[in-house]
């Protein structure tokens, strides 16, 4: 029967990061700074609020767009933060975490034969909804450009099927930013070609230079521009999967119908968290910034101190160190780390073509576990 289920699915595998986490686990003694995952645990105050809401019984569906009194806590919390005016009747949603507001976004604004523009290296998550969808993936190489997408690559890449262009800012796997300056370039360039961007700003609250700057503070193009974010990362909340979009509200409306047909709405439960964490929590993510500023600087004297080449992340908690390969792929490299010194970083091309020739290390990790891990790779490469 296989012969007869969507054929896109032939052409999409388990993401890069999953599969040699996956392989991770088959060995022993293994240092991992390869998870994008905060080691802090939820705030206290959040969990009391879920438990809250079990023993109130707010256990029920609640509206496809998410509970109301969150909707408008994210609608004072990204205006607080970002300078952002998004309207919560009308014009943000609550979602099964951004992967799933990605998903909703796609399948709305994508018709088969699009084209997405994406920076390379990125995420692996994107690429393979834009394909389910229909559309094609069309990679930008960013190395020589600190990683950072160009206005000028950027009106390079458009043709006649260019829809949309996925801004990851913080990205993952880099951990770099885009100024005001540059954000405004892009803006204009989605202005004039009519294109939409897909801003995933999961990160925002984890920039350790200024504050966050989003595309969609620019007035001018706010009718081109879907805000992705969430409390995942923020307030080390990633399994009670609550995201949230913005968008117009002309958008909004026909998001809100894949997305209703998708999950109906996210847990109430989560959802009575996340309102806690984004009004009594609005400072919870200072503390643990503070102590991944403090990771990554650790990180990257030790980086250089093995004379390894990187771009400074100003934001998340990655740094993609460019490595000796010595003939082999990233892959390969990683694969041998595992095995002789058993360390494991995820190798770049997990991250598209062009992320080969370097590795992503997470710092989301303990001090403890870096310095282990890092003595480990400083003796591997002194071999």
């Amino acid at each position: 029967m296989e012969q007869y289920i969507n054929p896109r699915l032939n052409d999409i595998q388990i993401s890069g990061i999953r599969r040699f986490f996956n392989m991770v686990n088959q060995y022993d003694d293994v240092i991992s700074l390869t998870i994008g995952q905060p080691d802090f645990y939820t705030p206290d105050h959040i969990k009391q609020a879920a438990v809250n809401a079990i023993q109130y019984n707010r256990t029920t569906y609640t509206p496809n767009a998410g509970i109301l009194e969150l909707r408008q806590a994210i609608e004072q919390y990204v205006s607080e933060k970002y300078g952002l005016s998004y309207q919560a009747e009308e014009e943000i949603i609550v979602t099964v975490g951004a992967s799933q507001a990605i998903d909703a976004t796609l399948r709305t604004i994508l018709t088969p034969g699009d084209e997405v523009i994406l920076p390379g290296p990125v995420y692996p998550g994107y690429e393979p909804l834009i394909k389910l969808a229909g559309a094609t993936p069309v990679y930008v190489d960013t190395r020589g450009q600190d990683f950072k997408l160009t206005a000028k690559q950027l009106e390079q890449s458009i043709t006649s099927k260019t829809k949309a262009v996925i801004l990851p800012y913080p990205s993952n796997p880099t951990g770099v930013s885009l100024t005001e300056s540059e954000l405004r370039g892009i803006a204009d360039v989605l202005k004039k070609y009519k294109l939409f961007g897909l801003a995933d700003e999961i990160y925002s609250e984890l920039v350790y230079t200024g504050n966050h700057t989003s595309i969609a503070q620019f007035s001018d193009v706010r009718d081109h521009i879907i805000v992705i974010n969430g409390i995942s990362k923020s307030h080390a909340m990633t399994g009670w999967r609550i995201g949230f979009l913005l968008a117009p509200s002309w958008l909004a409306k026909h998001i809100l119908k894949v997305h209703q047909y998708n999950v109906s709405c996210p847990t109430s439960i989560s959802q009575y968290a996340a309102l806690e964490a984004l009004t009594n929590g609005k400072e919870d993510p200072s503390f643990m910034k503070e102590e991944y500023k403090e990771r990554r600087d650790y990180v990257m004297r030790r980086l250089s101190g093995m004379g390894l080449d990187y771009v400074v992340p100003d934001g998340a908690f990655y740094i993609f160190p460019k490595f000796p390969m010595d003939g082999m792929t990233s892959f390969e490299k990683a694969v041998q780390l595992l095995e002789e010194c058993r360390l494991a970083l995820v190798p770049g091309d997990a991250f598209s073509t062009y992320g080969e020739g370097y590795m992503r290390l997470s710092y989301a990790y303990s001090q403890d576990t870096l310095k282990k891990g890092l003595d480990r790779l400083e003796a591997f490469l002194a071999d």
